[in-house]
């Protein structure tokens, strides 16, 4: 599955997964959560044929994201969109590339490649991320120093929008194989 954040750019910021067909959605949730480096700390919810699934909520009238499985809802070269934080309003835009057998020896999920380090929490989303690159790159901006202590960064060298390692994200996923 290939997971792209939506009207992020310089650097873009994707990743690519394997996950097993027969992962629900709440789970799903968690492995995107984990490989993009977010914090699970906002709602979310997944489009899929027009449906919202998200965590039962009488107010949102989401469809229970844990009776849905991933294999179930969709076929090979779909697309839908997984949404994160309503306020900053992440939007990944996801493509279930194929169905492959499994790997023997190869733990899922896992995360084969990606580019792009995530954004900040409560950054305003890719608006305010966009601001922010630009506000860290100059340290004669008005609000440069401020920012840094908001990031807890000493310098700006330490902000590295470009950076990724699949690594990292696969020793944060193993744990969300079990069922």
């Amino acid at each position: 599955m290939f997971v792209e954040l939506a009207d992020v750019d310089d650097p873009r910021v994707w990743r690519q997964l394997l996950v097993p067909a027969s992962i629900r959605l709440d789970r799903l949730h968690s492995v995107i959560q984990e490989a993009m480096g977010w914090q699970n700390c906002h709602m979310h919810a997944f489009t899929i044929g027009g449906v919202r699934y998200g965590r039962p909520d009488g107010e949102l009238g989401f469809r229970d994201e844990r009776t849905a499985t991933l294999g179930a809802l969709l076929k090979s070269g779909a697309h839908f969109v997984y949404t994160y934080d309503f306020g900053d309003s992440w939007e990944h835009l996801v493509t279930v590339e194929q169905f492959q057998t499994a790997t023997a020896g190869l733990h899922y999920p896992h995360c084969v490649d990606g580019a792009g380090a995530c954004p900040p929490e409560d950054c305003g989303g890719a608006p305010g991320y966009s601001d922010l690159k630009v506000i860290l790159a100059d340290p004669a901006h008005e609000e440069h120093h401020a920012m840094l202590v908001w990031l807890g960064l000493r310098s700006a060298r330490e902000f590295t929008p470009d950076r990724f390692a699949p690594d990292e994200a696969n020793t944060r996923l193993p744990h969300l194989a079990a069922p």
